[in-house]
């Protein structure tokens, strides 16, 4: 299921994929996997992109 929560967090705040990416330390590829729903992260990295994001878990990761 894609997660268009986290598309739009990340988009609130003006920031690529790429900036995100860089800033928790993965690849862009794997935010884009992610928002398609291809990807499911572990809860490390859950919690990594909520903090830089400024989210919960349950506003990005929960219905």
């Amino acid at each position: 299921m894609k997660n268009l929560k986290l598309k739009a967090a990340r988009a609130s705040l003006d920031m690529s994929q790429e900036e995100l990416a860089n800033k928790i330390g993965v690849s862009r590829q794997t935010i884009s996997a992610i928002e398609k729903g291809d990807y499911n992260p572990t809860i490390k990295l859950c919690i990594s992109i909520c903090r830089e994001l400024g989210r919960t878990l349950d506003d990005l990761f929960w219905e």
